[in-house]
């Protein structure tokens, strides 16, 4: 009896065995990841090249209010994949803005004490890193990043000292933090917007300090002769890949 309950679980396992060797594969629907044909990430070329742009500088203009501002800024901009996430980039750029002439030498009335707005340009030079968020790929044609820079800042049209206060903008180093969004239109072709905030220190002369015939002065003899101030930069740029 024992035996032919032994047989007929055999022959069961074997059944079931041959019911189950002749039921085709099935692909299923679901499947980690995406199909690679339609996937939203692509591949980053990865190579170097120039992005050319256009943008405005505005800002605080310091305590003082003698500092640069209110800047149109155009140049060019090489950039360099170190890696699959990571460009460097370097900047050059000519900003042209205005500023205001102070007179610490006139009354805190006295229409002479600022003057302006007059025309000032600089040089901006800067060398940066960003960290693309989407890694070597874009995302629909999108990579958005982070990024950080040191720069110069260099005069090189100022009214210049017209009321004998010693204050010029002079050279300053420059910092800056950055995000933007890249649009790869094609695998060689970029549409950048670029969102900065520059930081760079304003120093101002001891006649700042000194007081007029009324008694005030710039800047007050509590306060120090040096500041940084903020400058957001939203520009607009088109590079090409090598």
């Amino acid at each position: 009896m024992s035996g032919m309950m032994e047989s007929w679980k055999v022959g069961r396992y074997v059944v079931v065995g041959l019911l189950l060797s002749n039921i085709p594969t099935v692909q299923l629907s679901a499947q980690a990841g995406h199909d690679p044909a339609h996937s939203p990430y692509r591949d980053i070329v990865r190579g170097a090249g120039p992005v050319f742009f256009a943008g405005h500088l505005s800002g605080g203009r310091g305590k003082a209010g003698a500092g640069p501002s209110n800047a149109l800024a155009w140049g060019v901009r090489y950039e360099t994949s170190l890696g699959r996430p990571t460009v460097a980039q370097f900047t050059a750029a000519y900003l042209k803005g205005d500023r205001f002439i102070v007179n610490p030498a006139a009354d805190s009335t006295a229409p002479g004490r600022r003057t302006g707005p007059a025309d000032a340009g600089l040089l901006l030079t800067e060398i940066a890193l960003q960290l693309r968020l989407t890694g070597g790929k874009t995302w629909h044609g999108f990579a958005p990043y982070l990024g950080t820079g040191i720069g110069m800042a260099f005069d090189l049209r100022s009214p210049g000292d017209t009321t004998k206060s010693d204050y010029q903008f002079g050279t300053k180093v420059t910092f800056a933090a950055a995000t933007g969004l890249r649009w790869y239109a094609t695998r060689k072709i970029t549409v950048q917007l670029d969102a900065r905030a520059l930081w760079w220190r304003l120093k101002y002369p001891p006649s700042f300090h000194s007081p007029a015939p009324d008694g005030s002065r710039v800047i007050p003899l509590t306060q120090p002769l040096t500041e940084w101030t903020r400058h957001p930069w939203v520009s607009l740029g088109i590079g090409w890949i090598f």
